[in-house]
C-alpha cells in the first residue's frame, strides 16, 4: 500500500514530523533560539517564540493534510 506512495508524500510526512517537533519543543524550551544561534532577536520578549509556535502549528497541519492526501492516493492506486 505505501510502496506506491511517491517521494513527495514521504517528504511531506517528514516535514510534518519536524514541524510538529518544533511546535512541541518551543513552548517547553523557549530560549533555544538564543542558545543555539547566540542571538537575541526579540530581546527576551517571547514574541519570536510564539510566532514560531504559530507557524509550526500551521505548517504541521498543512504538511499532515498533504501527506494524508498522498497516502490516500497511493492506497486507491493499490486497490485498482
Amino acid at each position: 500500500m505505501t510502496r506506491n506512495m511517491r517521494l513527495r508524500g514521504r517528504i511531506e510526512a517528514v516535514a510534518a514530523g519536524l514541524c510538529g517537533l518544533l511546535f512541541l519543543v518551543t513552548p517547553i524550551w523557549p530560549d533555544w533560539i538564543e542558545e543555539v544561534f547566540g542571538a537575541d532577536p526579540d530581546q527576551h520578549s517571547g514574541a519570536l517564540e510564539w510566532a514560531i509556535v504559530a507557524l509550526a502549528l500551521c505548517a504541521t497541519l498543512t504538511f499532515s493534510l498533504l501527506a494524508r492526501g498522498e497516502y490516500r492516493r497511493a492506497r486507491t492506486l493499490s486497490t485498482e
